[in-house]
Order: structure tokens, then C-alpha cells, then sequence
């Protein structure tokens, strides 16, 4: 299995030692770096292009989800795993807008932190047991709600949103269908249209929902 290069931000320089510890016991796992705050984790994420990049979402001088946000605008391919003390269906929507595929409690960072950044280069979703579950609560509520319901997407379509929500840019897939970035773009508009999605995070719930990806 290829080498796997970490970055890790937390503005407690005790839990960067806990994780930088669990992860450097993993063979072929480097941390090539520590950010202290928001602010320097985009320096240094632009600076070191790790592959994946664990993240508190409190820090100082910019929240983790801001980091998130201009993180993936950087450096599109890389994987983002949120560490977090609080979980709730509003705050999974807005790390999911944030391009993270991961989120995980602190208080079961011992225990998941490996698998879930396993999942994540393997271009899965991980989230802790707990926000599993408000995920699942969030589908029954929804589906409660709705009417629907054959699969208004294509075969096409739901290839295309199996690559996005695996975290590929509109670059990517274009590449892997043989597309152009325009085509893939207006198939994005329109699948968002179709599905009445008014963000990235309904999206990947759909995906989820209809078993096109897995937690």
C-alpha cells in the first residue's frame, strides 16, 4: 500500500501529540506537519499537499470548517477528516458542505481515527457512531416527508454522483468518463435541479440515502 502523508491542526498542542502518536504507529503513515491555528493549516497545506489533512473544527484566527472550505479550494484531491466535541444534523450538513468525508468525535478519537482516515483514502465517508445515527434519523424524517418515487436520475447520473460525493473534483470525472469539465458541470446542475438539492451535503445524503455510496 502507497505511503500516506498527514497533516494535523489542533489548537492544543496535547491532542496534536496524542494524534500525531496514533497515526505515526501506522506503517507507511507520515505527519509532515502540525498548524496550530486555521490561519496556518491553509499555509501549510498549500506549502507540505498532503493527502490527508485531520483537523479540530475550533481552532484560532479561522474555524475548521473556513479551513475546510479553503483547503479544498487549494488543493482539491486531498481528504478531510473533522475531529469535533460537538455533533449535531446541522453541524454534519456543514462539514459535508465544507468538502470533509470524515467527522468523528474527540472523545472516540482512539478508537476510530485510524479507520477512518483508512476509509477516507479509499474514497469512503466515515462518521463517529453517533452522527451515524443522526444521519439515519435525518433519512426516515425525510422520507417521512416525501412522496416519491422511482429513481429520477439516470445511469449516467448516478455514476456522476458517485464521483463527486467520493470526493472527486468536476476535473476528475470528466477525465474518468471521457468528458468535457463543461459536460460534467452541467450534469452536476442539473442532477442538483432534479433532486431538489440546495447544497453539496443534500447531495451527499442522497447519494447515501439510495446506496450509491456507504457510510
Amino acid at each position: 500500500m502507497s505511503d500516506l502523508r498527514i497533516l494535523i491542526a489542533d489548537g492544543h498542542e496535547l491532542m496534536r501529540r496524542g494524534v500525531r502518536s496514533l497515526l505515526e504507529a501506522e506503517a507507511g503513515w507520515t505527519v509532515v506537519g502540525e498548524a496550530a491555528n486555521g490561519q496556518e493549516l491553509v499555509e501549510k497545506t498549500e506549502k507540505l499537499r498532503p493527502d490527508v489533512v485531520v483537523l479540530d473544527i475550533s481552532m484560532p484566527r479561522l474555524n475548521g470548517l473556513e479551513a475546510a472550505h479553503r483547503i479544498k479550494k487549494i488543493l482539491p484531491e486531498v481528504k478531510i477528516l473533522i475531529l469535533s466535541m460537538h455533533d449535531s444534523e446541522q453541524m454534519v450538513r456543514s462539514v459535508l458542505d465544507a468538502g470533509a468525508r470524515g467527522y468523528i468525535a474527540k472523545s472516540d478519537t482512539a478508537r476510530d481515527l485510524v479507520i477512518a482516515i483508512e476509509a477516507l483514502r479509499r474514497n469512503k465517508t466515515f462518521f463517529t457512531p453517533k452522527v451515524d445515527q443522526l444521519v439515519l434519523d435525518s433519512f426516515l424524517r425525510s422520507e417521512s416527508t416525501k412522496k416519491t418515487l422511482q429513481d429520477p436520475l439516470t445511469s449516467r447520473q448516478r455514476e456522476i454522483v458517485q464521483l463527486l460525493t467520493e470526493g472527486k473534483t468536476s476535473k476528475e470525472v470528466a477525465t474518468l468518463l471521457n468528458l468535457s469539465i463543461k459536460t460534467i458541470e452541467t450534469h452536476r446542475a442539473n442532477i442538483m435541479k432534479r433532486l431538489h438539492c440546495h447544497s453539496f451535503s443534500d447531495l451527499v445524503f442522497y447519494a447515501i440515502r439510495n446506496n450509491i455510496i456507504h457510510l
